[in-house]
């Protein structure tokens, strides 16, 4: 069997209609690849349809300010991705004239951009036979050579990398990548693929030796860290709320949040006066204090579970300077701030 050629005729057939798969033009092609890093596409959509509203450009992301483009990705997580992106877009805009690089080697240098979205964007604008390996493509290579190796091991990402690049069709490399991701997301599904409509059903090992289930091999993850966080909402007489900026690196970085509080445990409500990190904010400050939430919101992340309570504390005067709170929704933020913002009453 003709791999690549029974790939792209499936692919004639049943791919989707995405409005990145309409051009070749580069600025749309990496902001569709960006965005959809550890993304479902029903969920991407939206945001792409709303970057390339608002930044019809590489010209027009550059020059936007990191909060705009920070508050437009908010809910998309792993917001390293958006500040990468919007430095990648200021030195295209800047270093080369909006132009950008068009082979893999160059496309690679770019920050934010790695193996896979320079492969992409080398294939489908450049016709550079770069072989694309994500998640789609491990899997559905795995499972029909009946391959084994952990996909995230050394060995296995250079063993998928190099079987990917013998395979690609090196006649029409976009449609054949943009090909097997798509079969990897809708025929060769993580769980329960229909294998009795697989153009592929007579050949794939994994079919015929039962192991559909069981490929593919990944080591097992690193193991999930959990915390405890606190964050103190701040109601004035006046109105106004504490909200402060993260600076430092790591998770959230230049998203803005309440005071944060970080426990071993969780705070319980004859705990709270007891820790000193927050009696440092309130100290000589007259309030009274509820909490929001007496069970705590679990933030899933991929390395970390977030344990949260928010703590209201309602005070005549903020210990530092304080913003309205009818400006809010203003600030980019992380979604489980939003959520919050979104569902509590101000009010009070």
């Amino acid at each position: 069997m003709n791999f690549n050629k029974t790939l792209t005729n499936w692919y004639s057939i049943n791919k989707r209609n995405f409005p990145w798969r309409n051009t070749k033009v580069p600025y749309f092609i990496w902001l569709s690849e960006i965005i959809l890093q550890q993304t479902q596409i029903k969920q991407g959509l939206p945001y792409y349809e709303a970057f390339v509203t608002k930044f019809p450009t590489v010209f027009d992301l550059a020059n936007a300010q990191e909060s705009d483009v920070l508050k437009l990705w908010q809910g998309l997580g792993y917001y390293s991705r958006a500040r990468n992106l919007h430095f990648t877009a200021k030195y295209i805009a800047h270093e080369l004239d909006g132009i950008f690089p068009n082979s893999y080697k160059e496309l690679i240098k770019l920050k934010g951009i790695g193996d896979y979205t320079a492969s992409a964007i080398a294939s489908i604008c450049f016709d550079e036979p770069t072989a694309v390996v994500d998640g789609n493509v491990y899997r559905a290579l795995s499972r029909y050579f009946g391959i084994g190796t952990p996909t995230n091991s050394t060995q296995g990402i250079k063993e998928f990398k190099s079987l990917a690049t013998s395979l690609i069709d090196k006649s029409n490399p976009g449609d054949y990548n943009q090909a097997i991701m798509e079969f990897g997301a809708t025929q060769c599904k993580p769980q329960s693929p229909d294998c009795r409509v697989c153009p592929f059903n007579s050949s794939c090992v994994a079919l015929q030796k039962g192991l559909v289930d069981v490929l593919p091999v990944k080591l097992k993850k690193t193991k999930v860290t959990n915390k405890h966080f606190n964050f103190l909402v701040f109601i004035s007489s006046d109105k106004k709320t504490v909200f402060e900026k993260r600076e430092s690196k790591g998770i959230w970085q230049n998203l803005h949040q309440f005071p944060l509080v970080e426990t071993k445990t969780s705070l319980q409500i004859d705990t709270f006066k007891k820790n000193p990190s927050i009696m440092d904010y309130l100290k000589d400050i007259p309030y009274e204090f509820s909490l929001y939430n007496d069970i705590e919101i679990i933030h899933k992340l991929s390395h970390q579970h977030l344990y949260t309570k928010f703590w209201i504390i309602e005070v005549n005067n903020l210990p530092e300077k304080g913003i309205p709170i009818s400006e809010l929704t203003k600030y980019p933020t992380p979604i489980l701030i939003s959520n919050f913002i979104d569902e509590f009453d101000f009010s009070i």
